[in-house]
């Protein structure tokens, strides 16, 4: 390491990889605002929303499946213009719209909180 090593870490930082309690309130405030999405394009939009920020597949697949077994949000397969293989899509369940906007506000005020 040399000294330049730290001013290029401070001015270039590595990007921040979200953990499952952030993935949760990031993935709902995207199908909120979107209406239904698929697990490639939610780590897409993270990327260029959020550049400073990624999602592991992992991670973001753990939080879907958490989603699912809360019935916080369904599953469906839908084939997209354009694209070879169905996807599948998510969106939020009815009654889970009020839970789903107060986890979604935590994800707004972090974002906030470190811009």
């Amino acid at each position: 390491m040399k000294l330049e090593d730290i001013y290029q870490f401070f001015d270039n930082p590595p990007p921040t990889y979200l953990c499952q309690e952030l993935a949760v309130c990031y993935i709902l405030s995207v199908l909120l605002n979107e209406g239904e999405s698929y697990g490639t394009e939610l780590i897409q939009k993270l990327e260029n929303e959020y550049p400073t920020y990624r999602l592991s597949d992992t991670v973001l697949y753990s939080a879907i499946k958490f989603l699912e077994d809360e019935k916080a949000i369904t599953g469906y397969w839908k084939k997209l213009e354009g694209r070879g293989r169905p996807r599948r899509m998510y969106q939020i369940s009815p009654e889970w719209q009020e839970h789903a906007n107060s986890l979604a506000q935590l994800w707004q005020k972090y974002i906030k909180e470190r811009s």
